[in-house]
């Protein structure tokens, strides 16, 4: 009996990343800030495939600091792609998507990647599986934009994106404080229009 192939995902953020050691970690996607060290809690997992990228979590320019751009996310993508190449479907797969937080990048490098592996899914379906993954998910709206264009979806994801800030507003008003602080006035707006 064939059985349908279902990878584990996991989205964390740094500090979280020792507590997934034991977790048979198949794939790593790590999305760091450029001055960040390489991470020495990765000496503790199993054999694993693992891309680094590095980028800030910003969606207008700041001086000095690097700013997603859509080779990010076709890096990203193309992660997607020897995953699925890779992975044995008869064995567990596991892929571990993590940020600095676990909130912004990853969350939206991981919707990025189950849009690419579910291409017929719509858009809310695929942020209602991104929030049971990880309740807190706040993607990067400028990754969104470029996997939405990228994934030919017509802006299915950038669409449903703004409903699912509407979503987190209401069921964590604190993210527009949050937000605010960090300067992400555009993704509250966003919200508005959802």
């Amino acid at each position: 009996m064939e059985t349908t192939f279902s990878p584990v995902l996991t989205v964390c953020g740094i500090d979280e990343l020792p507590g997934q050691s034991d977790r048979k970690v198949t794939h790593v996607l790590s999305i760091v800030d450029p001055e960040l060290p390489e991470l020495e809690a990765f000496g503790g997992y199993g054999a694993h495939h693992r891309t680094t990228l590095r980028f800030h979590d910003i969606i207008a320019a700041v001086p000095n600091r690097v700013m997603p751009r859509p080779d990010h996310v076709e890096a990203i993508l193309r992660f997607g792609n020897d995953f699925l190449e890779r992975a044995d479907k008869q064995a567990s797969s596991h892929v571990l998507v993590h940020c600095h937080m676990g909130v912004s990048r990853s969350t939206a490098a991981m919707l990025a990647l189950m849009a690419q592996a579910n291409p017929d899914e719509p858009g809310e379906s695929l942020f209602a599986r991104l929030v049971a993954i990880r309740p807190q998910a706040w993607p990067n709206s400028q990754m969104i934009g470029f996997a939405d264009e990228q994934l030919g979806r017509g802006s299915d994801l950038t669409t449903a994106l703004r409903r699912h800030y509407g979503r987190q507003i209401k069921s964590r008003p604190e993210f527009t404080e949050w937000m605010t602080s960090l300067g992400r006035e555009a993704e509250l707006k966003m919200a508005m229009l959802g």
